[in-house]
């Protein structure tokens, strides 16, 4: 299957992969035809990016660190968590917690698998897949940097609840007030859960505090700032250049990659920056490339430690309707290179 813009889907395509809502309903199933009808609606909830059926790379398996049971179970408990701070009630920790461990089991298993953020949003479901996503590659970095057990726990505790502080909205008369930005109110609201480590409040606090000190609430620093929310605060600022429109063009990942390097010293950890770059796929798999040798094609495979140099499948018309299909793997091709993504 391709990964491909929704302006570029076409009337009689098949999904390749299942759409789900908010709740963690299924809105459309993988394999259904799509519709003008179809099409239009994924548009206006907001969806820019699907995986469409294709004969010619029926056989790309998309490999993800969680299975779509798991994010399903997830996105679900996520919005019942939300929902009852929403309403002002009490949100159920050990339901909360139970879903993570299911989490963190699935990525244990996965960790040698580079981390693609293809799932697809929309605007009902995006800040649980953000939650989600984030909590996914804060745990990646965390296995990286050897963390214990305990502490892979509490990360991806605090990286899935980072945003929880912008459920509760507030009015342009409180906007001004900086005890009331999200990090803030974040922080309040774990910060009474004795359930959880108060660690992991902090890290609702401080993912947006910057390593040279220009970040927010509380202009810390450095060592000031505690790892999981330095971890944290790079998960956080990928998945956001990826697909936050308030932020200006959404990247495509090896243009985030590469804004990320420039961050780091200053808005990010070098470290932990070094260490993220060897867990994410810069060419997702289905994603559709241009090389340096004007060929076209569609990246079909991965390698752990060289993830900017995926195998890549070319399709060429020949005489009549045969067609020629090569893949390049441009870990062995060391002179052919990706020129640029097509959307």
């Amino acid at each position: 299957m391709k990964y491909i813009h929704i302006d570029h889907v076409e009337q009689g395509q098949h999904l390749g992969k299942t759409i789900f809502s908010g709740n963690g309903a299924i809105l459309l199933s993988e394999g259904v035809q799509l519709t003008v009808y179809m099409i239009t609606t994924l548009k206006r909830i907001g969806v820019t990016m699907v995986y469409i059926k294709d004969p010619l790379f029926e056989d790309i398996e998309i490999v993800d660190i969680v299975s779509e049971e798991t994010k399903r179970a997830v996105i679900q408990r996520m919005g019942e968590t939300f929902d009852s701070i929403r309403s002002g009630k009490d949100f159920n920790t050990r339901a909360f917690n139970g879903s993570i461990d299911n989490l963190l089991d699935e990525i244990m298993r996965n960790k040698d698998v580079l981390v693609q953020l293809s799932d697809i949003r929309t605007k009902d479901n995006e800040m649980y897949v953000h939650a989600l996503n984030v909590s996914m590659m804060a745990v990646m970095i965390g296995i990286q940097l050897d963390l214990p057990a305990t502490q892979l726990r509490e990360l991806a505790i605090g990286a899935m609840l980072h945003d929880i502080g912008k459920v509760e909205k507030i009015t342009d008369d409180e906007a001004g007030d900086s005890k009331l930005h999200h990090t803030w109110r974040g922080f309040e609201v774990l910060k009474n859960k004795r359930e959880l480590s108060l660690l992991i409040a902090h890290v609702a606090f401080q993912h947006h505090e910057r390593v040279d000190g220009s970040g927010t609430p509380r202009q810390m620093q450095g060592e000031q700032i505690h790892l999981y929310a330095k971890i944290t605060a790079v998960a956080n600022t990928y998945d956001n250049l990826l697909f936050d429109e308030s932020l200006g063009r959404r990247m495509l990942p090896h243009e985030a990659c590469e804004h990320m390097t420039a961050l780091a010293d200053t808005h990010l950890d070098r470290e932990i920056v070094i260490h993220f770059l060897r867990t994410v796929s810069i060419y997702p798999t289905g994603a559709s490339v241009r090389l340096s040798t004007k060929e076209t094609g569609v990246v079909v495979g991965q390698h752990k430690g060289l993830p900017g140099r995926p195998v890549v499948r070319v399709v060429k018309a020949e005489s009549g309707t045969d067609l020629e299909v090569a893949e390049i793997d441009l870990a062995k091709r060391t002179t052919v290179f990706i020129d640029s993504v097509l959307a």
